[in-house]
């Protein structure tokens, strides 16, 4: 069964309205491998297993044995349960994978990392190759490295790279359309190919020179760099010599930060499972032409009662989900069915997958890194969630709550008078600010300015889909404004009949300082005023410029986004397709203003007439 016709046969399976009979299913099982699904009320999906044999897999939940409190809470609240069967093992993993990520059900092992990650591409269709970040599928033509942990880690090399290199970062339609150099040939970070302050051959030459080191053949760059030197020097051109002499220099400090020795050569992925006090984590250490890239720690979810092996084949399964597997994955924890999870990342990958657990030697010494790093993520986490349990707490005592609050959110609106207007809402638990869960509301049908109805909107929306999903309430929400904005969002929550959140607005008060906020709470005869320096005042204020910041960012953004749509789109004749192929072509609204008419011409589907009309426009 392929994958797309297992999952078309997963929604055919959950529009079924039939009766479930338990004995009648268990009796008819087949004994094939699969996939199995648990259903609680409503048709919420609360688990996804996979098993070589259906039947006596799923019969297991339901026969008089000892089971965890996890499974024992999962199975009171089952209701129906349906296979689908494939041809393999493999199958049921890779399916098993794609299910998990895609609708997250309560009680499977959740990594809450399905960010793909970035690449540093050298692209080689131009005569003067980009260097740049890349995401998502490797389809322009050019040279790949990575993956890299973390978009900070690979600016990082990126920088370093362009001191050494000196290869362009800018746009293709920036660079068209340079007429002078920019600000990264000041400052010696670009070797100006705009503007024809380097040779198309020279260009090529160290873009051939940066491949090479990003490839492993750092010896053979600074080799080929010492021979441009040394030729430099010997036609008197000193100040070429002195660059190539920075170059090698640069390089150099690059090697003392990512070097690693060989153990074998090929690509890496070091993988170090850990538990301590009952929680798991994952650090993956990317490790790529010899070169130590970086590595995340990852904490999966919904771990009790789950010995390493089941952890590990249920990382390796998601986590390699529609991302590229190295050559070698060195682990110390080997996976349950690990011949079978090895033989799907091959199905997945297209080329042999070669799953480790090192013993000696170099790779060992790599393992011994990764697990270090795993054991002093896992303690900051600690250390993280103590300060975040003591934030909750102070927020419990100073509401008066019965019960220490889990889910903290706070609203905030931002716009540029009444334009472009858009609410916030940021969400902190006891680990701190929980981004994955942060949400941004473009507000409709509001008059411009009108900062009560949008907090009412926002407010409305959001536990409005909360209580749609079936997902839990906050606790406390926090809105930033006064008396009038509490109202609003108390008749939003009246509406929807919420009556279990506590509510209050955070005022800045007359003078607009930190620390002289007003705290406004429905109940209380009047807003109160704490002390600049209290804890809890101190905890609120954390949570209101979060929200402050997020809107602001999404405020910003969809205005530019209105304001250089707009503008084009009052040009007859300018649609959707032609706007999109001028931003392409100019960079933005500032180049297409600056374009001339010959300019415009040469983009596609801009005919003599219309460029006419646009430059007419902006001039």
């Amino acid at each position: 069964m392929t994958q797309e016709s297992s999952e078309n046969s997963a929604n055919q399976v959950l529009e079924s309205d039939t009766p479930f009979d338990l004995r009648e299913f268990l009796r008819t099982l087949t004994s094939q491998p699969g996939i199995y699904q648990m259903y609680g009320v409503g048709r919420r999906l609360l688990y996804v297993g996979k098993a070589r044999n259906l039947k006596r897999r799923v019969s297991s939940y339901f026969q008089k044995q000892r089971h965890s409190p996890k499974t024992l809470a999962m199975l009171a609240q089952v209701q129906q349960v349906e296979v689908l069967v494939t041809h393999t093992e493999t199958e049921a993993l890779v399916l098993e994978a794609n299910l998990i990520k895609r609708h997250h059900p309560p009680y499977n092992i959740l990594l809450r990392d399905d960010k793909s990650y970035p690449y540093l591409l050298i692209e080689t269709g131009a005569s003067y190759p980009q260097m740049s970040l890349h995401r998502g599928a490797q389809k322009k033509k050019g040279h790949y490295f990575g993956p890299y942990p973390a978009v900070t880690a690979l600016r990082e090399s990126m920088v370093l790279l362009q001191k050494a290199f000196r290869l362009r970062t800018c746009e293709e339609p920036t660079f068209r359309n340079r007429s002078r150099a920019c600000l990264q040939y000041q400052i010696q970070r670009c070797s100006g190919p705009c503007v024809g302050h380097i040779l198309p051959e020279d260009y090529a030459r160290d873009v051939n020179d940066a491949v090479r080191f990003l490839e492993g053949r750092s010896d053979e760059a600074i080799r080929n760099l010492g021979e441009r030197m040394q030729q430099a020097s010997e036609q008197l051109n000193f100040e070429e010599a002195a660059r190539r002499r920075d170059q090698i220099a640069a390089l150099s400090k690059i090697q003392e930060r990512q070097y690693v020795a060989q153990a074998g050569g090929g690509d890496f992925d070091v993988i170090a499972l850990v538990q301590e006090n009952g929680q798991w984590v994952i650090f993956v250490s990317f490790i790529r032409n010899g070169r130590q890239l970086g590595g995340r720690a990852l904490f999966p979810q919904h771990t009790e009662d789950l010995r390493g092996p089941d952890v590990m084949a249920g990382f390796l399964m998601q986590f390699y989900n529609n991302k590229d597997v190295p050559g070698n994955l060195l682990i110390n924890i080997l996976p349950r069915n690990g011949a079978a999870v090895t033989e799907a990342l091959i199905t997945q990958s297209g080329h042999k997958v070669v799953m480790d657990a090192p013993q000696r030697g170099p790779r060992k010494r790599w393992m011994a890194m990764a697990h270090t790093n795993a054991v002093g993520a896992l303690r900051q986490r600690t250390h993280n969630a103590r300060a975040g349990r003591r934030r909750m707490l102070l927020l419990q005592e100073f509401f008066e709550l019965p019960e220490l609050p889990q889910r903290v959110e706070c609203f905030d609106i931002s716009h540029t008078r009444g334009e472009a207007a858009v609410a916030s809402c940021v969400v902190f638990g006891e680990d701190g600010a929980m981004k994955e869960a942060y949400r941004r509301f473009n507000i409709r049908d509001v008059t411009g300015g009108d900062d009560y109805a949008a907090i009412e909107q926002a407010v409305y929306r959001r536990y409005g889909r909360l209580q749609k999903e079936g997902m839990a309430l906050p606790e406390i929400v926090l809105i930033d404004g006064g008396p009038g904005q509490l109202a609003r969002a108390e008749a939003a929550l009246a509406m929807l009949e919420i009556d279990e959140i506590q509510l209050c607005g955070v005022s800045k008060g007359t003078t607009r300082r930190p620390g002289m906020e007003l705290l406004y709470v429905p109940g209380w005869p009047m807003a109160r005023q704490l002390p600049p320096d209290d804890p809890a005042l101190l905890v609120i204020q954390e949570i209101r410029d979060e929200a402050h910041r997020f809107a602001i960012t999404g405020h910003r953004a969809r205005r530019s986004k209105n304001r250089q749509e707009s503008d084009l789109d009052s040009i007859t004749g300018i649609g959707a397709k032609r706007r999109m192929a001028l931003l392409r072509a100019f960079g933005g609204l500032k180049g297409i203003r600056d374009a001339g008419l010959d300019d415009l011409q040469r983009v596609e589907g801009i005919h003599q007439e219309l460029a006419q009309r646009i430059y007419d426009h902006f001039h």
